[in-house]
């Protein structure tokens, strides 16, 4: 928070303390001034941050003596009055609303905003519906008699042009304009006020205008359009609301809610030149406040796309038509009497194409059975039996009269796919979930217009597709969106392709979403291919491996999860945004459009662009990592391998996730898989040392440390598996196994042992990785042993996995044993003798262990050149191992 300035020799000990809201503002200082000439003896607080502006004006020789004092220097035990000015709610006045829970304090309230139910308690209020509320405070000076200097009418004057927009806002009253000329009569210096509200754009504020050009989308919400913008910043910014106030007048907008994403907070600044818009009532619900034209708040602990979604959640709350259930209910309703055979159910759902049917008994719904159930029963031979026996009583109903809120919760939070409507304990009406999905989407209120055409969420990668894409594989894309072009669908490419993509990175992994039946989609796309398609009915999602063994995953875009009536508000892309919002991070979140008309249109809601060029990795959700800790892993290996930097309120939530210990949820492959894609990385060591410094990596094993020691066995990995790949050999060692091997070569045997066990690694590969580093030590030791013949070599290390033998070259401790291990490798291990089976027993041997053990005798001298040919073989055997 910014000290005060000018800090006057005000009793520290002050009976009489004026405060106003955080953030404060001239109109707020302007008041705090007011307040401490009304109460003579009084000391100003001011609870957080000012203004840049604000302080710049302070700090001028001619500024108005103010009788500040920073509140660490304030002894509140001696604070006998409260004074609030400009704002009533308690949240709002940071520390210092400790003080109204002290009884021997008494409040007065100055402030010209509307009362509210969560209202300051307060014994003496000064309330006044003005435009400013310096307007309210000049109107008291003057009722006592109280003349003011003209540096202190140069500040009273700030307040008054600043919150009412030099008179523009439509909250402005003719008590400003009376107030505003007091000022001047006063000697208010207009050119000091024009100096401090006029235009003050830094190169960094261009920028972000321009941003906000670019993210910003008009809703329509009751014939009113409301443009909302959103940016994100590196650092703090001042002056935020400068922007949204440049951006009003540029586009002429008639309401504008931005929200600024920064550090570990979401700031959102309200403007509305419309009376139907209370931009201070929206903001007051997000706990923040202000008045109908211009109103802010600060969300702590939000990520930006938490912060828009309750926004635009308050907005259409307030704003928004909500219909009843009675004006969009199906009637009349297709029912059966209880006692009907489950046999004429199955026909009757079957002739009429539905999923769900009422048993309905005298007008009054007795349960509900659905087809899954039907087919179930008819499966075990029950066909004749009543409907009656199988339906389910366990559902909920709706009134005619409640609001779609009251379906849209029982379908989306119950998951109860069919909503009977039910009035005067008469069935009169049905919703389904594909009633409220056509409801929603069909909302005009849910129809983002972008602000520029052609900018921010809409650009074409085409052309970037057939640079970095093999034509085979964009060839592929374009007959997908044919493809479901031809079923009404729509479908997009996302995800870490879409990512790699723009950061021009290769990845060939095909991630698909469908809006429509993404398995109806995925045998369509295999027919045309020739492919074959393993579909997984529970989920909607589809695997379709074509003939060349390229695989598409295919997934339906998910709906289920509306949480109110606004979320995700668009038609075309609302099933592909909400998709996008519960995936793990901004930069994971865009999507290419494959339709025809559209191919290669990038679709970003969340700022995931921005991200990328910024390099920064944010979650989406505050509770990202409590719902899914694996994100955590993510976070770090992306971090690492694109060189970004998570940020600070991401960076946050891990932490916080670590001390909540969310990671003790986690099943032993999950864990697998995430550490697996880490040490799958070329060099693993920084993202490794990331989880020790944020303490993950004892999630895996409390012992686990990334000491000097194992730092220098994981370098020695490195070396030796770059190595390797340059030998060209068939076997490829897999990378992340031979990392965790290194990576636990330091611990004790049992430890290995729990650290498998936690990895859920079974069978052979939990003996490999338990006993492995010690017996690779084991091998490398011998390996060194004077006078070691390659017939002893080669059974060292012959038959052993090559994770095994790399890992013994790794820990051999002398030259020779490296050496020889690498001669294993390169030579050694592929040697045989010319003669085989069937040449011993041309020479009359017989099948069975003595061939065994005459292939090893040749093999050994092969290895140790007692032979070379296949005659002098043929010899060792004729001598050694003569015929029956």
């Amino acid at each position: 928070p910014s000290p005060p300035i000018h800090l006057t020799t005000a009793p520290k000990t002050p009976d009489v303390l004026v405060t106003t809201h955080v953030n404060a503002d001239f109109d707020a200082v302007a008041s705090a001034m007011a307040a401490a000439r009304l109460h003579p003896g009084a000391v100003v607080v001011l609870p957080g941050s000012t203004e840049r502006t604000i302080r710049r004006f302070l700090e001028r020789p001619s500024a108005p003596p103010i009788p500040l004092a920073r509140l660490r220097e304030v002894d509140l035990a001696a604070v006998r009055r409260l004074v609030v000015v400009d704002t009533r709610s308690r949240g709002r006045i940071g520390p210092l609303a400790d003080l109204l829970d002290d009884p021997r304090v008494a409040v007065t309230v100055f402030d010209h905003h509307g009362p509210a139910p969560d209202d300051i308690p307060a014994a003496e209020i000064h309330e006044r519906p003005v435009g400013a509320n310096t307007t309210l405070m000049v109107a008291l000076l003057r009722e006592r008699g109280l003349a003011v200097t003209p540096e202190e009418a140069t500040l009273l004057s700030l307040g008054i042009y600043e919150d009412t927009g030099s008179f523009t806002f439509v909250s402005t009253t003719p008590a400003d304009l009376e107030a505003a000329a007091w000022t001047l009569e006063m000697g208010a210096d207009l050119k000091v006020v024009s100096d401090h509200l006029g235009p003050r754009l830094t190169p960094q504020h261009v920028a972000l205008l321009n941003d906000l050009l670019e993210t910003a989308a008009t809703y329509t919400l009751s014939g009113i359009p409301v443009t909302v913008a959103k940016t994100a910043i590196p650092g703090y910014l001042e002056d935020f609301a400068v922007l949204v106030h440049e951006l009003m007048d540029m586009e002429k907008l008639r309401v504008l809610f931005a929200l600024a994403f920064m550090e570990d907070r979401v700031l959102v600044v309200g403007r509305s030149r419309e009376e139907r818009v209370d931009a201070g009532r929206v903001l007051k619900a997000l706990g923040g406040g202000g008045h109908p034209s211009a109103a802010s708040a600060t969300l702590r602990g939000a990520t930006l796309a938490e912060a828009e979604e309750r926004l635009l959640a308050e907005l259409h709350r307030q704003l928004g038509t909500q219909p009843r259930v009675r004006d969009v209910m199906s009637y009349p309703v297709l029912s059966l009497p209880p006692e009907t055979p489950i046999s004429e159910v199955h026909d009757a759902l079957t002739r009429y194409g539905i999923t769900v049917i009422p048993l309905v008994e005298e007008g009054r719904i007795l349960g509900i059975i659905s087809r899954r159930t039907v087919e179930k029963a008819i499966y075990h031979g029950l066909a004749h039996l009543p409907a009656r026996e199988y339906m389910t009583t366990e559902f909920q109903a709706a009134a005619p009269s409640d609001p779609l809120d009251r379906v849209q919760d029982l379908i989306v939070q119950g998951r109860q796919r069919f909503v009977p409507v039910v009035e005067d304990g008469r069935l009169v009406g049905v919703m389904t979930r594909t009633d409220l999905l056509q409801i929603l989407s069909g909302d005009a209120a849910r129809r983002p217009e972008p602000l520029v055409e052609g900018r921010g969420q809409q650009k074409n990668v085409a052309a970037l597709l057939r640079e970095r894409i093999p034509a085979g594989v964009v060839d592929l894309l374009r007959e997908g969106g044919e493809v479901a072009e031809a079923l009404g669908f729509q479908v997009y490419v996302v995800g870490g392709f879409v990512r790699d993509l723009l950061l021009r990175e290769p990845n060939l992994d095909v991630d698909l979403v469908v809006e429509g039946d993404g398995i109806a989609f995925a045998r369509e796309l295999a027919a045309r291919r020739g492919g074959r398609v393993r579909p997984h009915e529970k989920f909607g999602t589809a695997v379709v491996v074509l003939p060349d063994g390229f695989k598409v995953d295919v997934a339906t875009a998910r709906w289920e999860y509306y949480e109110y009536p606004a979320a995700m508000p668009t038609v075309a892309l609302s099933s592909i945004k909400l998709d996008l919002y519960r995936r793990d991070f901004t930069i994971n979140t865009l999507a290419v459009k494959l339709n025809p008309r559209e191919f290669g249109l990038l679709v970003d809601f969340f700022g995931g662009q921005r991200d990328l060029k910024d390099k920064v990795i944010r979650v989406l959700h505050s509770l990202s990592f409590v719902e899914d800790p694996t994100r955590v892993f993510r976070a770090v290996r992306f971090e690492q391998r694109f060189g970004f930097t998570i940020g600070k309120h991401t960076l946050r939530l891990i932490r916080n996730a670590v001390r909540l210990n969310v990671f003790q949820r986690l099943s032993g492959p999950r864990l697998r898989n995430e550490i697996r894609h880490i040490l799958d990385e070329p060099d693993p060591v920084p993202a490794l040392a990331r989880l020790e410094e944020l303490q993950v990596l004892p999630v895996l094993h409390p012992g686990l440390r990334l000491d000097k020691e194992t730092r220098e066995v994981l370098a020695r990995t490195y070396d030796v598996l770059a190595w390797y790949e340059l030998l060209y050999r068939p076997e490829r060692p897999r990378r992340w196994a031979l990392h965790l091997l290194a990576l636990a070569s330091g611990l004790p045997g049992e430890a290995r042992a729990a650290l498998m066990e936690r990895l859920a690694l079974a069978g052979d590969r939990h003996r490999v990785f338990t006993r492995g580093p010690a017996e690779a030590r084991e091998r490398a030791t011998a390996a060194d042993r004077e006078g070691l013949r390659d017939s002893e070599l080669f059974a060292l290390f012959h038959g052993r996995e090559i994770e095994e033998v790399l890992l013994a070259l790794v820990l051999a401790r002398s030259e020779r044993a490296r050496r020889r291990i690498s001669r294993f490798i390169t030579d050694l291990q592929d040697v045989r003798p010319h003669l085989r089976g069937g040449d011993l027993l041309a020479l009359g041997h017989r099948p069975g262990p003595v061939i065994g053990r005459i292939l090893e005798r040749l093999l050994a001298a092969r290895l140790d050149g007692e032979v070379t040919t296949r005659e002098e073989e043929l010899a060792l055997v004729r001598r050694e191992f003569p015929a029956p």
